[in-house]
């Protein structure tokens, strides 16, 4: 199992974001953010890190839980815990 892992690369694993481009360019546009970090694609992430999301008007927190280099769909979802999810009101 990795010790640290590229965010980008983690997000897909996790299916956290479906595909890896996707997640290259969420974080490029900033709005992916590890330990309070404004994060790059090619940021390292590790066991313990906390990961917020930005989706448009959602929000969702999480914390990473285990590196896997490769994740069947069932064992996916036990790579991260959600933290909080919240929707931000974008019309104000």
């Amino acid at each position: 199992m990795a010790t640290t892992m590229r965010l980008d690369k983690y997000l897909k694993v996790s299916r956290l974001i479906k595909r890896r481009t996707v997640a290259k360019e969420v974080a490029e546009k900033g709005r992916i953010a590890v330990n309070g970090v404004t994060a790059k694609p090619g940021t390292n992430v590790k066991s313990g890190d906390e990961l917020v999301i930005r989706f448009g008007p959602k929000i969702v927190t999480a914390k990473i839980e285990r590196l896997e280099e490769n994740a069947k769909k069932e064992q996916a979802t036990e790579m991260y815990t959600i933290i909080k999810e919240e929707r931000t009101d974008e019309s104000r």
